[in-house]
C-alpha cells in the first residue's frame, strides 16, 4: 500500500506514534460567512512521534480549527453531523498515518498518504450514511494538524526551523516529482525564505453581522473588547481590513464596502493614517462573474478612493470550477486580482483556475502544510497573487498560518480573527508570543516565528 520508490536517507523519518484530542470553545460573538453563521468551534490537536533513519526520535504538535461549516457546507446536515464526520475522518487518518512504515520527507508522505486520507474519507460517508460525500477540501482540513505534527517533528528532530528542511538537503525530489518537468531542479526553499519577514501587517475580519457603528449594535458584550469597526481600528491601529460579502444582494454588498469605507475613513484621518486596504471575500456566493464585475464598477462610481484600496477579491464564485467552467475571470481580474480559495485543493485545480483567468492564490495552512509549500512555488512560479487566509486559527494554528505567511516572500499581510471571535483559544499563548498576539500598531511582530520545528511548542 505504502511505497515511496527511493532508498531512504539519513534525514528521513517514519511515523512512530499519532494521538488525538480536541478543545471545544464558544464564540464570543458569532461570525457570518458564505451564508451561515458560526457561534463555536473545535480544535483538533496532534501530538506525534517520528524516528529517523538514523534512530533519533522526536516529538511534533499540530492544531487546526476543523471548520467543518466552511469545509463541509450542508443544507440537509447539522453542524453536529459534518463535525461528527470529521471526528471519525480524524481518527482513520491518524491510524492510517500511523501504519504507514515508510520513511520519507514530511511533503513525501503527505503525497503518499493522501490518496489513503480520501479513500477513508470516503469509506466514513458511506459508514456514516451521510447525505453527501465529505469533500476533498474537508479531508484536507481534517489531515492538516498531523501533517503539521510531522513537520513539527521533523524540524525538531534535526535541530532547525521547518523552513530550512525545504531544500536539496533534504528533500530526495525536487518540485517536478510533485508538480511539472518545468519545476525541474527547483525546490520549495527556492520560494519560501529560511528567516521569516520581521514585521507583517495585520488583515481584521468584518464579518456580515459584525457591527460598523454603535448604532449597529444589538447586545454589547462588555467583556473589554472592542465590537465596532472603529473600536477595532483605534484598539489593533489596524490597517487592513477584510470584508465578508454576501454575494447574492447587489445593493447590500455595495452599501456593506461604503460604511466600511466610511467608518475606515473618519477613523484613519483621526488617527492621522492615510494609507490603509481592503479584501474582499464573497465565499463563492456570487451568482456569476458579471454581478462581481458590477459590483466593482459601482463601487468604483460611488468611492473611486475606496476602490483604489481593494487589494484583492478572494473566491467569488462556486468553488467547483469544472461544473462552472463558465464562470471564467478574465475581465474581473483586470480590474482586481481574483484569488482562488475553497476551489483551491490541489495542483490540478491551481492550473484550472489560471485557464479561467484567477490571477490569484490563498495559501491557508489546514489545507496540510505540505501542499502549502508545493502551491506557494506553483504561485511565485506562475507570478500569481498571493495571500495567506485564516480559518479563524487559535493557538498553535494562528503560529503555523502567520509563519506560513511570514516565509512566502510575496505574501504583504496575516489574516488572524480568533482575537475577534474566540479569544479564550489564545489564552496562554499571549505571553509566549507577544507579537504575534499583542498588536497595536497594526502590524504583528513576526521575528519570533524562527522556532525549532514549526515554532509553536
Amino acid at each position: 500500500m505504502f511505497n515511496i520508490a527511493k532508498a531512504a536517507r539519513p534525514t528521513d523519518i517514519q511515523i512512530e506514534d499519532i494521538r488525538l484530542s480536541y478543545q471545544d470553545y464558544a464564540y464570543r460573538v458569532p461570525i457570518k460567512f458564505g451564508g451561515n453563521v458560526v457561534d463555536r468551534v473545535t480544535l483538533l490537536n496532534v501530538d506525534c512521534v517520528v524516528r529517523t533513519v538514523n534512530g533519533h526520535t522526536a516529538k511534533g504538535f499540530g492544531s487546526m480549527p476543523m471548520g467543518n461549516v466552511w469545509s463541509f457546507p450542508s443544507h440537509t446536515m447539522s453542524y453536529d453531523t459534518t463535525l461528527g464526520a470529521m471526528k471519525a475522518l480524524a481518527e482513520r487518518i491518524a491510524k492510517i498515518s500511523a501504519g504507514c512504515k515508510q520513511a520519507g520527507h514530511p511533503i513525501d508522505l503527505n503525497v503518499l498518504l493522501e490518496p489513503e486520507y480520501l479513500r477513508a474519507a470516503a469509506e466514513v460517508g458511506q459508514r456514516l450514511k451521510l447525505d453527501e460525500p465529505i469533500p476533498k477540501l474537508c479531508t484536507l482540513v481534517t489531515a492538516s494538524p498531523i501533517d503539521a505534527a510531522i513537520h513539527d517533528a521533523f524540524g525538531k528532530v534535526h535541530g532547525v526551523n521547518c523552513y530550512h528542511t525545504y531544500g536539496p538537503e533534504f528533500m530526495s525530489h525536487d518540485l517536478s516529482h510533485y508538480l511539472t518537468p518545468e519545476f525541474k531542479g527547483e525546490f520549495p526553499s527556492r520560494y519560501v525564505t529560511r528567516e521569516p519577514k520581521p514585521r507583517m501587517p495585520l488583515y481584521h475580519l468584518v464579518g456580515a453581522v459584525d457591527p460598523i457603528f454603535a448604532s449597529d449594535i444589538k447586545h454589547r458584550v462588555n467583556d473589554g473588547l472592542p465590537q465596532t469597526l472603529p473600536e477595532w481600528i483605534r484598539y489593533n491601529g489596524l490597517t487592513h481590513m477584510k470584508i465578508k460579502l454576501d454575494g447574492d444582494d447587489l445593493a447590500w454588498d455595495i452599501d456593506r464596502v461604503l460604511s466600511v469605507d466610511r467608518a475606515a475613513t473618519e477613523t484613519e484621518k483621526q488617527r492621522g493614517v492615510s494609507t490603509w486596504f481592503y479584501s474582499l471575500d464573497f465565499n463563492e456566493k456570487c451568482p456569476n462573474v458579471e454581478y462581481l464585475i458590477d459590483f466593482l464598477r459601482r463601487v468604483k462610481e460611488k468611492t473611486p478612493q475606496g476602490f483604489e484600496r481593494i487589494q484583492y477579491v478572494e473566491q467569488p464564485t462556486a468553488r467547483d470550477l469544472k461544473s462552472h467552467r463558465q464562470n471564467v475571470m478574465h475581465a474581473a481580474a483586470k480590474l482586481k486580482p481574483v484569488v482562488i480559495d475553497e476551489s483551491l485543493t490541489d495542483f490540478e485545480n491551481l492550473q484550472l483556475a489560471r485557464e479561467m483567468g484567477y490571477t490569484g492564490v490563498a495559501l491557508k495552512a489546514c489545507k496540510t502544510q505540505s501542499q502549502e509549500m508545493l502551491m506557494a512555488s506553483a504561485g511565485q512560479k506562475y507570478k500569481m497573487f498571493l495571500c495567506v487566509q485564516d480559518l479563524t486559527c487559535p493557538g498553535a494554528s494562528l503560529i503555523q498560518s502567520a509563519s506560513l505567511a511570514a516565509h512566502v516572500p510575496t505574501v504583504a499581510a496575516i489574516e488572524a480573527n480568533a482575537r475577534q471571535y474566540v479569544p479564550a483559544a489564545n489564552r496562554g499563548w499571549e505571553k509566549r508570543f507577544p507579537g504575534i498576539f499583542h498588536v497595536t500598531d497594526g502590524s504583528m511582530d513576526t521575528s519570533e516565528l524562527n522556532g525549532v520545528g514549526l515554532g509553536a511548542v
